[in-house]
């Protein structure tokens, strides 16, 4: 466990997952869900070489199938501390045999965390150490505490979306992936979209096609309180239904759950990325405290 700090953050990374474990502002209050078991048991897990659900658990490669349970392994998997600062850690997870198990493909996955005044820098590198093409895909999947909401209270709150009308996808309850049928508009106000438990009666809201870029959580008085800044182009947000757990997930991806009965190859997926061998992928999302998405940009 590392933590980074300026004047305006504190921020604790786990080995673990490369995962964050705690946001607090220089007055010490905590913005990031402290992973309550009762509600959902994780903080910020990185999604890797998955995101979602593959259909039937199975992933297809030439004339050979490998399984994979939902949202990859790096999550579970113990990273190494590659570099460590005041301000910035940067961890990384190697192909091993464990992930041979699961994913045939030599790789290197680096993330750094950085502070930049009171935004928090999220770069994930994947790096193709191996001697053939590989695929895959990542994401991130943070959990926000929302504001003035308390434990025991009905779920609602407020996001500001930086596109007023974006069109949804939906997850199928029974198989975890998409129903390739099924498409619908949001409603806001305005960009303005107010959620309860309802929202999440189908799950996560996933938005495709490069819809979304910037969403920000609002207090009561409808001031940014946390705002997300990415170019992926997929995003999930989330908070788990019936539970009314005081706490949100904006989750900036670069791939999707698999259609309902895909049977294709790995490669093929929907919203894979390709690297050869030699070749690098490198992203990166901005989480800002207290401004809005206006000015990270």
């Amino acid at each position: 466990m590392e933590t980074i700090h300026n004047d305006f953050l504190t921020v604790v990374v786990s080995e673990h997952g490369a995962k964050l474990l705690s946001i607090k502002d220089a007055a010490g209050k905590e913005y990031l869900w402290q992973a309550d078991a009762r509600f959902w048991g994780r903080h910020s897990p990185i999604l890797f070489p998955i995101v979602g659900t593959l259909w039937e658990g199975t992933a297809h490669f030439g004339p050979r199938d490998y399984h994979m349970g939902r949202h990859g392994f790096a999550r579970d998997m113990d990273f190494h501390l590659i570099a460590k600062g005041d301000k910035q850690v940067v961890y990384a997870l190697h192909d091993s045999t464990e992930t041979f198990d699961k994913y045939p493909f030599r790789f290197n996955l680096a993330v750094s965390y950085k502070l930049e005044g009171n935004v928090l820098h999220v770069v994930w590198h994947v790096e193709n150490t191996d001697d053939k093409p590989i695929a895959f895909q990542i994401g991130g999947h943070t959990a926000f505490n929302i504001p003035g909401m308390k434990v025991g209270e009905p779920l609602h709150g407020r996001l500001h979306l930086d596109n007023a009308s974006p069109v949804r996808r939906f997850i199928d309850d029974k198989s975890g992936c998409l129903d390739g049928m099924r498409h619908e508009e949001v409603t806001t106000d305005n960009g303005i979209l107010t959620f309860d438990d309802s929202t999440f009666a189908d799950d996560a809201l996933i938005f495709d096609h490069c819809q979304l870029h910037h969403v920000e959580l609002l207090d009561a008085d409808d001031k940014t309180v946390i705002a997300v800044d990415f170019k992926s182009p997929a995003v999930g947000i989330w908070s788990p239904k019936g539970k009314n757990a005081p706490f949100v997930c904006i989750e900036p991806w670069y791939g999707v759950t698999d259609v309902n009965g895909y049977g294709g190859d790995f490669f093929d997926r929907y919203l894979m990325n390709r690297l050869l061998p030699g070749s690098s992928f490198m992203s990166e999302y901005k989480i800002a405290l207290g401004v809005n998405w206006c000015s990270l940009n």
